[in-house]
């Protein structure tokens, strides 16, 4: 667990927290002073020598990005591609799928939209079924029941491991032991888990993992990856194709390249990789248990703030529970808590039905407010937000 004086270091080397009450790191997280001035001092380089000529320069520090992602995921590094967000890696790798008329994809009543609206498009050119697994009691992913819903034309089990509107962590481990018992692709959705919860996919079991840079990473904006086992790489066909990803070996013929960086293409932001890189590796350095001790602390403490309030209700459901808080307020728009807090220079944000349809809707709520708290947050700064809350 993290002392004060950890948290006094770590508030040191974000100086956006001099700015703002920062809980809206689901968004997008304030970053560390290195990631900051990493992404900067690389652009102002490229301004003044060139961007070919600075790529060259710290060419080798760039490639480490692999190894790092690799330490954070416990793979290998040429497992790991790097590409532009997480939305763009999910589909990379659900594209990649040799799907055929009659699959199966099997998924979570907390799937994120992009996800679903993926399968939806998928089945307007090809014969394939979604199906949706219940949760249990505890709001989560029924394990018993997805063992129940696999059939002979199960291709894909695609889940998310802590979804965008609540504070729910998926029991994807559990999940795991069920694909490979099935031998079925396993795609997990970490966006919102990577950089909050340890992530260890040899333990979870999935074939595929899918991240974004810029939330609980504390990593540039347009940067994510994708994690392929290399138990499935060779039954991956990428949907895209360049000269990066692949080597043009005959006037009519090319291969693509053995390791996951078949799914790149050849031009990249490497200011943000670099961010990136400084990212893993301060996580890293911190320690990825002590910040989801934190993290999970910090959640628990807001819920209990939230529900001591008489006009505030919080959705957060899951055996475990992490530092997403969604909540509503009496006669109050999700929209107006967001901006009543904006004018105190506290950051939350809200999302709709849109953005998780199937679970907003199962549970009848149209919009939440979300706060959602990082390591570095503080407990004083939990207490600020309800104070605020309370002037509504």
């Amino acid at each position: 667990m993290f002392t004060d004086n950890d948290i006094t270091r770590f508030r040191s080397e974000t100086a956006g927290v001099k700015n703002v009450i920062h809980l809206n790191n689901a968004g997008s997280s304030l970053p560390p002073d290195v990631v900051r001035e990493s992404v900067l001092d690389y652009l102002q380089e490229e301004m003044t020598f060139g961007g070919y000529e600075v790529h060259a320069k710290y060419f080798e520090e760039i490639e480490g990005v692999y190894g790092s992602i690799a330490h954070l995921l416990n793979a290998n590094a040429d497992e790991i591609a790097v590409l532009e967000n997480a939305t763009v890696a999910w589909t990379a790798a659900f594209q990649a799928i040799p799907f055929k008329a009659g699959d199966e994809i099997i998924t979570c009543q907390a799937d994120y939209s992009s996800n679903y609206l993926a399968y939806l498009h998928l089945q307007k050119n090809l014969d394939v079924a979604v199906k949706v697994v219940p949760n249990d009691e505890q709001g989560q992913v029924d394990v018993g029941a997805l063992d129940g819903l696999i059939t002979n034309a199960t291709r894909l089990i695609s889940i998310v491991h802590i979804p965008t509107n609540s504070g729910l962590v998926s029991p994807v481990e559990a999940i795991g032991k069920i694909a490979r018992r099935y031998d079925i692709l396993y795609l997990l959705d970490a966006c919102q888990s990577a950089g909050q919860i340890k992530l260890d996919v040899e333990q979870i079991g999935c074939d595929m993992l899918s991240a974004t840079g810029r939330k609980y990473l504390r990593g540039p904006r347009g940067t994510g990856f994708l994690y392929v086992s290399s138990r499935v790489k060779e039954q991956l066909i990428p949907a895209v194709v360049d000269l990066h990803s692949a080597e043009w070996t005959a006037t009519n013929e090319y291969r693509f390249r053995d390791d996951a960086r078949k799914f790149e293409n050849w031009e990249s932001n490497f200011s943000g990789i670099l961010g990136l890189k400084k990212a893993v590796d301060y996580i890293l350095g911190i320690g990825i248990d002590d910040i989801w001790q934190r993290i999970h602390f910090l959640g628990s403490s807001l819920r209990e703030k939230l529900n001591s309030l008489d006009n505030v209700s919080t959705y957060d459901v899951g055996e475990v529970q992490g530092g997403i808080v969604s909540f509503g307020v009496d006669g109050r728009s999700a929209v107006e808590v967001k901006n009543h807090l904006k004018k105190y220079g506290i950051n939350v944000s809200w999302l709709g039905t849109p953005n998780a349809r199937l679970d907003m809707e199962a549970r009848g709520i149209a919009e939440i407010v979300r706060a959602s708290v990082h390591y570095y947050n503080t407990e004083a700064e939990l207490e600020e937000m309800v104070a605020k809350l309370k002037l509504l």
